[in-house]
């Protein structure tokens, strides 16, 4: 039939909500009411304002659409359906189902189109902060005279929810300070939770907020008049050095009888009845489910003609680039294969046996060299870069009128520090960031979407235990490590010395598929002399021997970090008395139990029972590595600490030579008995 354009989007709009509708009943779970409530708003920002090929999802210069709601995944997927990606009908009547592309929450990697995995209220609005920082760089550095190459925008659909969530303030408030006018937010003001209206504990003036921290806010009073929706958008879209807020006011479940408006909505099936009742409102057909006019597939066609289109014309722009600019052209191809450039550890420090050094001074050193040979790589802290020592020395700040600065200063704001880094890590440039360890706990939803979605976002933590001194147990991490290494797909990695460091760091860099958390010490750390003990390249195989004996040894000391140099010291003073003993530094726990069984039995034989654990840490974990209750002995923290010189409170919570000689003599006895 004959379908004007207004019709059209009508019913591209009724089919995004009639699959909302039908997947979540057929799954018996999920969240109908926004994606009800929001189908126009997704639609005319795909539609009317995006640029984007489905064929090709990755493609380098395509707008970015990021559903921080994440609860709304039908929206998403019945969006991208019509869209032509790869997204099918099947997929959709698998909706919550073992094995689904279409799962309850969108997740990156699985579903084509799905820019980050969101859920966790608020951390796609921050993604997309980094995904905005990083459009900017990339511009800043590729683009030249008759050459815009990046030039895309970020739009981010965000409720109430994401709103009250602080990470959003912090990260709105960075995105004001910098400016950034490729981003535009979407806020579906429906003005209802899970407990009921937003009125029981959120009042604010969300727009004045925004304006308050430099954003552009308009406002959209029904989400179902298009004309509004356009006019705002366009308004959003325009370059005036500040990011967008877009308030759209909307019925959750718009067109359910009786579940309009109401809290019911938010995260259950509508049930039958209602579902017919909704679709007779939309001039549906009430008995059919899962069901796309073919006026709606016809348009999925042309979408996909028009985005192959705008594809290929980038590319021809591009291949003229590469002409004109050959060594940009390849470093922008190793950006989008997350690969790093030849020679990359070109010029790695070295550091002399019987040195001093902290972990946090070794790692900027090193840092500093991958920068040089990196010129992608970006990076900051949550204004501790002076103490965490990350500032890229040869580079000046990222701010508004200079995205061209490798260094971003995030502010005392470390949640959205890390997922901001996950935004830009999604753009594909390397990326760190950095703060003291304790400190982790405030970043750590981040933390776990970057080893969800197997980001490579370095996060650089010093002072890294009680060695921290006079701050006090307030800033002295205990179960930070114990918590972190539970985290699956993160790796935790603790160096002894300084050379352990740059071997850890060639390690992070050539990684793929997961991020990073570097332990670093405040403190000065002695560096181990490698002609008498084993080499610092140990620290690949995640566990290595770094001090032994001739034949079986008596006694196993494992540590990491700082407290190597404890056990290594308890180690010559056993050979004084002719006691056989071996010390394990054990940076990488993970990469250790990668190892094959055969290596794992070098290193820790089964035979030796007397072991002694040594981290000034949390015990939990530990008994992985020293055995069953009475085999082996922890030496660990079971309190918080205290304030007062380091050395004060390695005596006072045992953490000394003779406190070990003693243990292992102890531990000796024991066993041979």
């Amino acid at each position: 039939m004959s379908t004007n354009n207004s019709s059209l989007e009508q019913l591209c709009i009724n089919a995004v909500r009639t699959l909302a509708m039908d997947a979540v009943q057929q799954a018996n779970s999920g969240h109908p009411g926004a994606a009800m409530a929001l189908a126009p708003v997704a639609f005319i920002v795909y539609d009317r304002f995006m640029k984007f090929n489905p064929l090709n999802p990755e493609w380098q210069n395509r707008d970015r659409f990021v559903l921080s709601a994440g609860h709304a995944s039908m929206l998403l997927y019945g969006v991208l359906h019509i869209m032509g990606y790869d997204v099918t009908m099947d997929d959709i009547k698998n909706f919550r189902q073992l094995h689904s592309r279409c799962p309850g929450h969108p997740e990156f990697g699985l579903t084509p189109g799905v820019e980050t995995t969101t859920g966790p209220l608020g951390q796609g609005a921050a993604n997309s902060v980094g995904m905005a920082i990083a459009e900017k760089w990339l511009g800043n550095y590729f683009n030249k005279p008759g050459y815009q190459l990046i030039d895309y925008n970020i739009f981010a659909l965000a409720g109430d929810g994401c709103l009250m969530e602080g990470l959003t303030s912090e990260a709105a408030s960075l995105a004001g300070h910098l400016g950034l006018d490729n981003l535009v937010w979407l806020y579906d003001n429906n003005h209802i939770t899970i407990e009921g209206k937003t009125d029981l504990a959120f009042s604010e003036d969300v727009g004045a907020r925004f304006a308050a921290t430099g954003w552009n806010v308009e406002r959209v009073s029904d989400a179902n008049n298009l004309a509004m929706l356009d006019n705002a958008l366009k308004a959003a879209g325009k370059k005036n050095g500040r990011p967008s807020l877009v308030i759209v006011d909307s019925h959750i479940a718009y067109g359910a009888p009786t579940k309009q408006d109401t809290a019911s909505a938010h995260g259950s099936p509508l049930g039958e009845e209602e579902i017919r009742t909704a679709k007779k409102l939309y001039g549906w057909d009430p008995e059919k489910k899962f069901f796309v006019p073919d006026e709606v597939s016809e348009h999925s066609r042309q979408i996909m003609t028009r985005g192959k289109n705008q594809n290929q014309e980038w590319d021809k722009l591009l291949a003229q680039y590469a002409r004109a600019y050959p060594e940009l052209a390849e470093q922008l191809k190793l950006i989008q294969k997350n690969e790093l450039p030849t020679g990359w550890d070109r010029g790695f420090p070295e550091f002399a046996a019987a040195s001093m050094i902290s972990g946090r001074a070794a790692s900027g050193k090193v840092l500093n060299a991958i920068a040089e040979q990196v010129p992608f790589m970006v990076g900051g802290s949550a204004d501790l870069a002076p103490s965490t020592l990350t500032l890229i020395k040869s580079s000046p700040s990222f701010q508004k009128g200079n995205y061209g600065g490798r260094n971003l200063h995030y502010g005392i704001r470390e949640h959205a520090m890390g997922a901001v880094a996950n935004g830009i890590s999604l753009s594909g440039l390397r990326t760190f960031a950095s703060t003291f360890f304790v400190f982790s706990d405030y970043a750590r939803p981040a933390i776990r979407l970057s080893a969800l979605m197997r980001l490579p976002v370095i996060y650089i933590f010093t002072h890294d235990s009680i060695g921290v001194g006079e701050d006090g147990p307030t800033h002295q991490p205990i179960e930070q490590l114990a918590s972190l290494r539970a985290m699956p797909n993160l790796e935790v990695v603790r160096p002894a010395d300084a050379n352990e460091v740059a071997v850890a760091w060639k390690y992070i860099m050539a990684a793929k598929g997961t991020p990073f958390a570097l332990v670093l010490s405040r403190q000065d750390l002695p560096v181990f002399d490698r002609s008498h003990y084993a080499p610092a390249e140990g620290v690949l195989r995640g566990g290595y021997i770094l001090a032994g004996c001739d034949g079986t040894p008596d006694i196993i000391f494992i540590a990491s970090g700082s407290e190597v140099k404890l056990v290594v010291d308890a180690h010559e003073e056993l050979k004084k008395e002719s006691i056989k003993s071996r010390v394990i530094s054990m940076p990488n726990w993970s990469l250790y139990a990668r190892q094959s069984p055969e290596y794992r039995e070098t290193v820790l034989p089964a035979g030796v029972k007397a072991r002694i654990a040594v981290e000034a840490a949390s015990p939990f974990g530990w008994s992985e590595f020293i055995g069953l209750p009475g085999d082996g002995h922890m030496l660990g923290m079971d309190t918080f600490g205290a304030s007062a010189k380091p050395e004060s409170l390695y005596n006072e919570f045992g953490f000394t030579v003779d406190a070990l000689v003693g243990a292992a003599k102890s531990s000796i006895k024991n066993h041979q008995t």
